[in-house]
This record gives structure tokens, sequence and C-alpha cells, in this order.
């Protein structure tokens, strides 16, 4: 009978220890998000995208006619580049030493050196649907780079042979910020038709397009790759969250007011919208499998619309206007996001 009853005891404690505590539940979820610090960077005209290279300790702003480069780590400016004009999106390629800055109003794209931040040349993207150059990225399948045009084109360029001439691939409508997969895809948000187009980057075809609804005119787009996710921000206050091996929306999540662009960080395993009308950052996370939910509305500052993330770091940089101490015109800078300490 000892015997037994003992044997009960024993089973049950091992029943028990396999039950996950409610410490270990916390672990798994998402961190509380704050405002870790500013960068007041100064100077005065508009911005737009920015671009982190983690591997240079640098983000890249895009103002208009030239681009800040500023140092993550210190928060200092550490220089501009130069003779652009109406610059939107920035693009790394470092086994290259080179960068690439969208010029929208010469409709060209700027390649620059790392070091010293000069302009080496210009491809023209011509006119046409093939105008007004805007986001940018690099796509390391293809090792191509991919500008995304106003007039519906997204334009390849190779880093390996600057003298060549690009690549148009028409999507048509009005293209905005894209995302790569690095197994050969790029996504591209379609304002103007309330889309995701999807491109082939080796074959450089358009070979879907997913509509995004309830979600209108997508800006800001981001991408979870060990998930297959991409969250894209729409002028409405929605964001979809879409499975991109299956090319369907899994659901939507309201958000701030002026959202134009959005982030993900695989380590924290969250989404930001930057709500620039309101001054919010919304925070997006998987609570369960497949139910996405708004965990946390940060406070940021109003005018930070756009925003990248520093996947070494875990740190968000949103580009807004910086309120000057006792009031008076404010100041451009950095407002920096991070898990609370």
């Amino acid at each position: 009978m000892f015997y037994r009853i003992s044997c009960l005891i024993l089973a049950a404690a091992g029943f028990i220890s396999q039950i996950p505590s409610p410490v270990a539940a916390a672990d798994n979820a998402a961190p509380e998000l704050k405002v870790v610090s500013t960068f007041k960077i100064g100077g005065a005209g508009r911005w737009d995208y920015p671009t982190v290279d983690p591997d240079g300790n640098r983000l890249y702003v895009t103002r208009g006619n030239y681009v800040s480069v500023i140092d993550t780590e210190k928060g200092t400016l550490v220089g501009d580049i130069t003779d652009v004009q109406g610059s939107h999106g920035t693009a790394i390629v470092r086994d290259k030493n080179l960068g690439f800055v969208t010029s929208g109003q010469e409709n060209a794209v700027a390649v620059f050196d790392l070091e010293t931040l000069k302009i080496k040349t210009k491809i023209k993207t011509a006119g046409g649907s093939s105008r007004n150059p805007d986001a940018i990225l690099y796509d390391p399948a293809s090792k191509r780079v991919f500008a995304f045009c106003a007039g519906g084109d997204a334009v390849a360029v190779d880093p390996a042979n600057l003298d060549a001439p690009p690549v148009a691939v028409a999507c048509g409508g009005k293209l905005e910020f894209g995302q790569a997969d690095g197994a050969g895809h790029v996504f591209v948000n379609n304002e103007d038709k309330s889309e995701i187009d999807v491109i082939d980057s080796k074959s450089l075809k358009v070979t879907d397009k997913w509509p995004i609804a309830p979600v209108t005119g997508p800006s800001g787009l981001a991408i979870d790759v060990a998930h297959h996710r991409l969250f894209s921000v729409g002028g409405n206050q929605k964001m979809a969250i879409v499975d991109y091996q299956a090319g369907k929306v899994l659901t939507t999540v309201a958000i701030g007011s002026g959202p134009d662009g959005c982030a993900f960080d695989p380590k924290l395993g969250v989404a930001l919208s930057a709500n620039g009308r309101d001054g919010t950052a919304t925070v997006v996370g998987e609570k369960s499998a497949g139910e996405f939910s708004a965990l946390q509305t940060l406070t940021t500052l109003r005018s930070g619309r756009t925003i990248a993330d520093d996947p070494k770091t875990s740190r968000f940089f949103i580009p807004a206007t910086i309120p000057a101490e006792g009031g008076g015109t404010g100041e451009f800078g950095i407002v920096v996001v991070g898990a609370a300490k």
C-alpha cells in the first residue's frame, strides 16, 4: 500500500513539473518597449526613409537634397551625402563598399562610396513609369538593388556592373516600400492598388499581386523571414499581417494615424508602425499561433512617421522633429526605441 501511494505521489510530482510556470510563460512574452534615447542631429529640411547598416553602426536618413549619416552608438552626425535631389531611400551593399540612394527629382539612383560618402556615379531610371524612384533595397539572392518608382516600375541595378543599363519591372500603380526574403522574392507595397506585388528577383518578373483589403493606401512594409510574415501599414490606420508563403492576409490590426513606415525586429518578435500624425508607435506581436494584436501603444513624437530597425541591437530609429526646450522651433533628430530595462 505504501509503495503504491509513493508511486502515485511521484507520478503526480512528475506531471506537475511538466506544467509551465507563470514565470516561464512571462519570459516568452514580448518585452515592454520605451524611448531609450534621443539623438539631436539638427539641420533643416524634410526627411523620408531611414536605413540601418548594422555592420557599420550607421543610420542613413534621406533628407531631400542630402542624406544624413549618423553613428548609431554615439548618436552623432558622421557626415552628409550631398549632390542628390529628392532623396527617399538608401540601400547598402557592403561587399562592394557602395551605397545607393534614390534621387527622385533626377529620375536617378546615386551611387556613393561608404567610406568617403562621395557620389561615384548616377544611374538614370528614365522617365515614364520609371520616374521618381522612391524606396530602395538590396536583394542578396540576386545581388541586385531594386528602386521602386512612383510611376509603377521596380528598377533593378547591378552593383557589380554600374555601367549596365538598369532593368525595369512593370508593376503599375504607385510603388512604395519593399522587402526581400533573401530567397529570390521581392515584395513591394502598391499604394494605388492596395496590394502587395511579388517580383522574382532573378527572372525580374512579377509573379503575384495580393490584395490586402481592408488595408488601403499601404506605405511601410516590414518582414519576418523566419515565420514568412509581412507587415503592411495603410493610411486608414490598419496593419495587414500577410502569410507570404500562402499569399493571403492572416488578419489586420488597428494602428495609429499617419503611418509611413513599419519595422520588425527578429529578436523581440514584434513589428512597430510609426504613426507620425498622432506621435505614437503601435507595437504588434503574435500572442498565440496566428493571433496578432496591438501589444502596446508607445508615445514617440508627432512627425515621427518612418522607422528602421537595427537587428544587432534590437533598437528602432524614428526620425522626427525634436521639440526645443522652452518652446520655439524644434530640430531634426532621432527617437530611439528599445526594450525597457
